[in-house]
């Protein structure tokens, strides 16, 4: 077994780091490498900050060059230009973007693809939206909150529960001369789950992108915790974008953001780039995780059945809707979809906004009123 294959995976963003400062004519030692990864792991970071933090102390970047220094980190740390291992060569690599600037992608060519299979080209241009807000994703935005699944929070309330509330009881001691009659209690908080919505903007899925949008619009204005992320021949996250409360004005820039519409198909390959980006794989871990897409992969199915059984394990469940259960005689028939079918919590109908939101709320729902009986 090569050094690269027993690698932990938690450490190949820090040794890559390494490289590339190396590759950039800074001085980083062995030992620096290893300070790095000490000082992250007795930190416990909660946010990326706390890692450039510690890569600052460590590798002691000369202030001239800290902008290149943190500029390779976030190449590294947050995936703006990051590779991850697959079963491909590593030119044919999909991309990762964070989409937290917004800036306009060139215009489109003059090739206009069938959409009816999945291609290996990359096609970098934008779109523009079009459509009304109808009803249907209306209702949708009314009934997300109460339907999406809830977890238990670190903060507790003060209501009714197992737990005692000492303060609240040295509170009423001090405001009755030291008399209690009754054990102040408090429960635990209860949180919206977090939703990951991943769309495929391939050109098998050109029909149906612009309504997953709509739709990932609608979610993310109405819940708590949305992340949209698109898939095709790149990774981008489009979450930033769909903040803004007017549609038009969310997917125009949606739309200059995602580079790749109506281009390839290489779901495992971006989907393990998104689980290879420590802090995009953490908006996975214990949420209800939809995939939009057909599942019509090029090349073998071992990228995409590798990045589903850990995507699988990070995720509470896993929703995979495609346009092509529209006919209720549809069976999963590609080599991918069958080898991720017990990957897959259901396998559902995601032919229009409509039925997309339906399955949604159903399988939300079903998820929650399964998780109060016992087994």
């Amino acid at each position: 077994m090569s050094a690269e294959a027993a690698l932990p995976r938690p450490l190949a963003p820090f040794m890559a780091f390494a490289e590339a400062l190396r590759a950039a004519s800074f001085a980083v030692a062995p030992e620096q490498t290893r300070a790095l990864i000490a000082a992250v792991g007795l930190l416990g970071p909660t946010s990326i900050m706390d890692i450039r933090r510690a890569a600052h102390a460590t590798l002691g970047p000369a202030p001239e060059r800290r902008d290149e220094f943190d500029a390779l980190f976030d190449d590294i740390f947050l995936g703006r230009m990051l590779t991850a291992e697959a079963f491909s060569e590593p030119e044919d690599m999909p991309a990762a973007y964070d989409a937290a600037e917004f800036e306009m992608m060139p215009d489109a060519g003059e090739e206009d693809p069938s959409g009816a299979d999945a291609s290996v080209a990359e096609r970098l241009f934008s779109r523009r939206f079009d459509g009304d807000e109808n009803e249907a994703l209306r209702a949708f935005a009314r009934a997300v909150p109460a339907a999406l699944p809830r977890r238990r929070a670190r903060r507790l309330t003060g209501k009714k529960g197992r737990l005692s509330d000492p303060r609240r009881a040295f509170r009423e001691m001090m405001r009755k001369d030291g008399e209690i009659t009754a054990l102040p209690r408090r429960i635990r908080q209860m949180r919206q789950r977090r939703v990951l919505l991943l769309i495929d903007v391939s050109g098998s899925m050109k029909a149906g992108t612009d309504g997953a949008l709509r739709l990932g619009h609608a979610l993310v204005q109405a819940a708590d915790q949305v992340e949209v992320f698109t898939l095709g021949t790149r990774l981008t996250r489009v979450t930033r974008a769909l903040h803004h409360r007017s549609r038009e004005q969310a997917l125009d820039l949606a739309s200059g953001l995602v580079a790749d519409w109506d281009g390839g198909t290489r779901l495992g390959e971006a989907l393990q780039v998104f689980l290879s980006v420590p802090r995009f794989a953490g908006f996975a871990r214990g949420a209800l995780v939809v995939m939009l897409s057909d599942g019509l992969e090029r090349g073998g199915p071992e990228a995409l059945i590798s990045a589903m059984e850990r995507l699988h394990g990070l995720a509470w469940s896993v929703l995979w809707l495609t346009p092509l259960a529209a006919d209720r005689a549809y069976r999963a028939e590609t080599g991918a979809l069958k080898a991720i079918l017990p990957l897959i919590d259901r396998l559902g109908n995601g032919a229009t906004p409509q039925t997309i939101a339906a399955e949604v709320l159903g399988f939300a729902k079903g998820q929650r009123i399964s998780a109060r009986v016992p087994a």
